[in-house]
């Protein structure tokens, strides 16, 4: 049995064009698509143009964020401040301000109504206004405005009043099958990845299976103004999502039969390769990586070419144990790794998980010079870290320390004798570097 929980409001007719969304994922690509009010579902251009013809003026579709979703023609017959609307495809902010500040935005979200806005001189429109909310019961889906000569007669109110209905069953049908469609590439590019028995398949709906393809795998850093990480986010899902579109659209520039998806919490993208040459996608990540920018930190793990499909499952765990190092954030400002880049970090990742799994502590020397530290409140630890930095070289560790070379020769000299530690034995120098970078190092 289907439990469905509906906002408040919502129509039967919105609830019918939901449903027929969300069951017809067969209809993604469908050559004879259905119409609502008369307009192909979903386009909201068509849609733009016939609300335009009703009420004799040009017309924006947008959405809550003011970003311009369609638009009618006759834009010419408008104001500077539509055609600065329509080249920037959003409304710009000292307008979205403004309105928010003469309380328009609020009018126009509390009813149903139509909202008549005057004309406020040159930093503001120049035409009057006219604009409806379009809901889906209580939520607020976005709104229509139309730039005109004057107020509308009351048969105009009404027309743009019904032309909201339409506007948000063709609103819903976009949205529920955008989520149709990216939960089925999601499904298939999850399937692929695994490489189980349904991989073939899956690589033969996204059109990937007849050659070598190069995988991806994107994730979220914790942002510097965050401290609780990026984990605590409350948009974080809507974040990835968000990477996850910029992505797709990115490789499908790059290559048109690439395929990208969110998959947990790491971004896949499937790039196809020529034969053997894994350094295109490397390029292709590092490209977007550059364009999202800092505001967006992300990092880039690249597996090798999969040559079959055999292959892919492998290639998904190379790019994942590269990413994983990458995620650490102890990789010097690196954001884009292969396995091959960080093959060092990856293994002690794995050596940190096994030492996890069985409980260990450390032993010998290390666990000595430890205990020591915390009874005495001395720094033996890290000055022997210090000194292994450093290759053995004294003066530059006491640097390293802010401590006189004197004073660091005579820490390790204590070193030496607390654990008791052979400085002198590599077997132990190696024995120590490592158990020091194993307690001082997290598993993810």
């Amino acid at each position: 049995m289907a439990l469905l929980g509906l906002t408040r409001g919502a129509s039967w007719a919105q609830l019918a064009a939901l449903l027929r969304s969300l069951l017809a994922e067969g209809d993604v690509g469908d050559a004879e698509p259905q119409t609502l009010g008369g307009v192909p579902a979903g386009d909201l251009f068509a849609l733009a143009n016939a609300i335009a013809a009703l009420l004799d003026a040009p017309v924006t579709i947008e959405d809550r964020s003011s970003r311009v979703l369609a638009y009618s023609g006759r834009q010419d017959e408008a104001d500077r401040s539509r055609i600065e609307t329509i080249l920037g495809r959003q409304v710009p902010e000292r307008y979205s301000r403004q309105l928010t500040d003469r309380g328009i935005f609020r009018d126009l979200y509390r009813s149903d109504q139509p909202v008549y806005v005057e004309p406020g001189g040159d930093d503001f429109f120049l035409l009057p206004r006219v604009a409806v909310a379009v809901r889906a019961g209580d939520e607020i889906l976005g709104s229509i405005w139309a730039a005109v000569q004057g107020p509308p007669n009351l048969d105009r109110m009404q027309a743009l009043r019904d032309a909201a209905r339409v506007v948000a069953l063709h609103m819903l049908r976009i949205r529920a099958g955008a989520d149709v469609e990216r939960r089925l590439r999601t499904d298939l590019l999850s399937t692929a990845l695994e490489g189980g028995p349904g991989a073939l398949d899956a690589l033969n709906r996204l059109g990937l299976a007849d050659r070598p393809v190069a995988v991806l795998g994107l994730a979220l850093l914790a942002r510097p103004d965050d401290p609780s990480g990026v984990t605590a986010d409350a948009g974080l899902a809507t974040e990835r999502q968000r990477l996850a579109d910029a992505l797709a659209m990115h490789i499908g520039a790059v290559h048109p039969r690439s395929a990208a998806a969110l998959v947990g919490d790491v971004v896949y993208g499937l790039v196809p390769v020529a034969r053997g040459r894994a350094d295109g996608a490397f390029r292709i990540a590092a490209d977007f990586l550059d364009r999202v920018g800092e505001r967006t930190p992300a990092v880039a793990g690249i597996g090798p070419v999969a040559q079959d499909v055999a292959g892919l499952a492998a290639a998904r765990a190379e790019a994942d144990r590269a990413l994983r190092v990458l995620r650490t954030g102890n990789t010097a400002g690196r954001r884009v790794a292969r396995l091959a880049d960080v093959h060092v970090e990856a293994l002690l990742l794995d050596l940190a998980d096994v030492v996890s799994a069985r409980g260990d502590r450390p032993s010998g020397a290390v666990a000595n010079l430890l205990a020591y530290d915390a009874k005495h409140n001395t720094n033996l630890v890290d000055t022997l870290r210090a000194w292994l930095d450093a290759f053995g070289d004294a003066v530059a560790a006491a640097a390293a320390m802010y401590v006189h070379p004197n004073t660091f020769r005579y820490r390790l000299r204590r070193v030496a004798e607390v654990g008791p530690l052979d400085l002198h034995d590599p077997d132990a120098r190696f024995a120590a570097m490592l158990e020091l970078r194993l307690a001082a190092r997290p598993t993810e």
